[in-house]
């Protein structure tokens, strides 16, 4: 049988206390209408804690400002309405053992003008491009920043003060935050733009304001990743000296937990070196990290289509997670579309009921169950 006990070991983080390893990742859905989490999310969210999540993630909640959203029906992180949805959330998590993060989103330059809300307003980003040479949107001004970064400053004010127990920025997979990040949509000769250092800027500062705007001993949470979803193949850093003069800066700024999304959690970050990108991001920081990425899976349901099966199934298994997380790797495991197929995933890992586990398929996010 499969040796889990490394996933089921307490974790603890200044004020957060989880009782095991096991993090619901974040996974837009898109089934809040009026931007507004309903009951059908609650309970969405409840069953996962009661099946035995320690930590849940929630899908990317838009930010105030205008240009953030990228898809209708994904839930707003402002207004009397879509807080008090959040809030029923927290409660139904907290009363089943779990703990809760919102994820709190700008899309960026993945926006297109007639996506409500929003209507006809333009994708915003460092340099009007969601896609490199291309460019579609509006180029953010100085004030646009500042009005993006207190936004999210007021989202995690807000996190904390209807219950949260932590607070995650999406930095990661080419939306506004990575935008900035990625030379390819970050042409800007202000000093947003330039080097990684350069380009970390707006980051930086919105990590520093959230940091003052919620109490010290609330964790934040920082995604980000190499890819991106228009091009999997790209990358920030190349080597283990350019990671760590990427994230140290992120680390110094206020981040608590670093959750670094990959499309395989197994996958060596650099050539040389066994070590997965959270192992590296771990190693280099000091602080706490989140891997993610195909958890249990024997496809992969990113990039190739749902044919696409692994060349080694086995590197997905719990097998080659426990391994890594007995070496203390990483600290957290994001899961992820096994969550969707299966609420009680962390439940049915811990008994050892593995043969009852349902395979996901991508039809399962037709519906919110």
């Amino acid at each position: 049988m499969t040796e889990i006990n490394s996933l089921f070991k307490p974790f603890s983080l200044n004020n957060l206390a989880l009782r095991n390893r096991v993090v619901m990742a974040p996974m837009t859905r898109s089934f809040s209408p009026n931007n507004t989490p309903n009951d059908q999310v609650v309970e969405y969210y409840r069953r996962r804690a009661a099946g035995g999540v320690s930590l849940i993630v929630t899908e990317g909640t838009c930010v105030n400002h205008k240009a953030a959203h990228i898809a209708e029906d994904v839930p707003n992180f402002h207004g009397e309405a879509a807080l008090a949805g959040w809030k029923k959330v927290v409660d139904a998590v907290h009363a089943e053992g779990g703990k809760i993060a919102p994820q709190l989103w700008h899309g960026g330059a993945v926006r297109r003008p007639g996506i409500n809300p929003g209507g006809d307003i333009p994708g915003y980003s460092p340099s009007g491009m969601a896609m490199p040479g291309k460019i579609t949107g509006h180029a953010m001004t100085h004030d646009d920043i500042t009005e993006v970064v207190a936004a999210f400053a007021q989202g995690a004010a807000d996190a904390e003060a209807i219950g949260f127990d932590a607070v995650e920025i999406h930095g990661a997979h080419g939306y506004l935050i990575d935008q900035f990040f990625w030379d390819g949509t970050n042409q800007r000769t202000d000093e947003y733009g330039g080097d990684l250092a350069a380009r970390s800027r707006f980051a930086i500062e919105i990590i520093q304001a959230m940091r003052k705007a919620v109490s010290p001993d609330l964790p934040i949470i920082l995604r980000w990743s190499q890819w991106k979803q228009q091009d999997y193949s790209a990358s920030l850093t190349n080597t283990p000296e350019e990671l760590e003069a990427f994230l140290q800066p992120l680390s110094d700024a206020g981040v608590d937990i670093f959750h670094c999304s990959t499309r395989r959690f197994w996958e060596p970050a650099f050539e040389g070196s066994d070590l997965t990108l959270a192992g590296w991001t771990k190693k280099l920081t000091g602080k706490p990290v989140i891997a993610v990425g195909s958890v249990g899976l024997d496809k992969d349901y990113i990039g190739s289509g749902s044919s696409g099966l692994f060349s080694d199934a086995e590197l997905a298994s719990l097998d080659n997670l426990t391994e890594r997380m007995d070496k203390s790797e990483f600290d957290l495991i994001a899961v992820g579309r096994g969550l969707i197929a299966n609420p009680d995933w962390a439940n049915q890992v811990q008994a050892g009921k593995f043969d009852d586990l349902t395979a996901y398929e991508k039809a399962e996010l037709m519906k919110l169950v």
